[in-house]
């Protein structure tokens, strides 16, 4: 089963790990693969530098390892670790910084040339960062997204929060998932428009926001709902929004904005082409892309155990004055006026 996967910047490259620890690289001009190499641990996330020298992975453990793309053989290097499970790894557009996300709330910025130097930490998440993204043609801004369900925007440098979504403020009552845990399992970005999207892991429904650098913060615009589970998104400059759903019928939709209001087109050539071939591939496709990210299990678990004891503690004082302690002689002490009250408040 695939674990991730990624492209390059240019599209030369891609990459894939799986849950037999493989990491396998191709380059795509034309299909070839280029090396199967063994990871350390499982992977939870990889990404290539943008000068596609290196590929960095991301693993349970919390930690983060390059390997070279050039030397397609080469073993993979030890870059830097976290004490919790990394959930993403992102790199800024000039390499200067590596940018991780754990399952503690933390975000860490790093020097990519000496990753055991910090520049900052973006903190402010109250559950586990699930994904993070830095911004292309504002390269010094960062969006995240959480099991809090809540979409931020930072300046990552300094670690400094500018704006923060609540995606609950964003949901109808009547909705059936209103009630629902649930995390973002895709950030993707339209530089056309300076549109974000945002896919969540257990509600058909897609996110679109609008983001406004100058002013350094985001708007809400309208959410997109499916009748099908949602797999991934995708933005295409010059196409629009591409939506892979688990409909062997219409597996795949274009959404563009019209009159300002995102909606789905008509289905046209380019289409129809690529519709035809995932439906070709759907076991293959509805093996990989339709397992469940897993992040149900990376909440954090809260425990009442000062109610129980408090009971407890009750029960006990109400034996006690039902049948008292013997005193000395052997006989029940008598309980003074007021001492079962002072028992009770002790």
């Amino acid at each position: 089963m695939i674990l991730a996967s990624t492209f390059s910047k240019s599209g030369s490259y891609f990459a894939l790990t799986d849950d037999s620890k493989r990491l396998i690289l191709f380059r795509t001009k034309p299909w070839q693969c280029l090396s199967v190499r063994t990871v350390v641990r499982r992977c939870t996330a990889l990404t290539f530098m943008a000068s596609e020298e290196k590929l960095l992975v991301a693993d349970k453990s919390g930690d983060v390892y390059s390997f070279s793309v050039l030397e397609p053989q080469g073993c993979g290097k030890l870059e830097l670790g976290h004490l919790s499970m990394l959930l993403d790894v992102a790199v800024s557009p000039d390499d200067r910084y590596v940018l991780t996300a754990d399952r503690d709330e933390k975000i860490r910025v790093s020097w990519a040339a000496a990753p055991h130097s910090i520049e900052s930490f973006c903190l402010g998440h109250t559950e586990f960062v699930s994904r993070i993204f830095v911004v292309p043609d504002h390269p010094e801004l960062l969006l995240s997204s959480s099991g809090d369900r809540t979409l931020r925007l930072w300046e990552y440098r300094s670690g400094q929060e500018l704006h923060c979504c609540h995606l609950t403020s964003l949901r109808e009552p009547a909705e059936p998932w209103a009630d629902k845990r649930f995390a973002t399992s895709r950030i993707t970005y339209w530089c056309q428009e300076g549109c974000v999207a945002l896919l969540c892991d257990c509600i058909p429904v897609v996110y679109i926001f609008q983001l406004d650098a100058h002013r350094q913060q985001l708007g809400y615009r309208q959410q997109l709902a499916f009748q099908h589970r949602v797999w991934d998104i995708a933005f295409e400059e010059g196409q629009g929004l591409w939506v892979l759903q688990d409909c062997r019928e219409a597996p795949l939709a274009l959404c563009r904005p019209v009159d300002g209001w995102w909606q789905a087109v008509p289905e046209n050539a380019a289409l129809k082409k690529v519709s035809a071939c995932l439906r070709g591939n759907w076991a293959m496709l509805e093996g990989v892309a339709g397992v469940d990210v897993g992040f149900s299990g990376l909440y954090k678990a809260t425990f009442d155990n000062v109610t129980a004891y408090l009971r407890k503690k009750e029960e006990r004082l109400q034996k006690r004055r039902q049948n008292p302690p013997p005193g000395p002689n052997g006989q029940a002490k008598k309980t003074k006026p007021g001492e079962a009250s002072l028992r009770c408040s002790s």
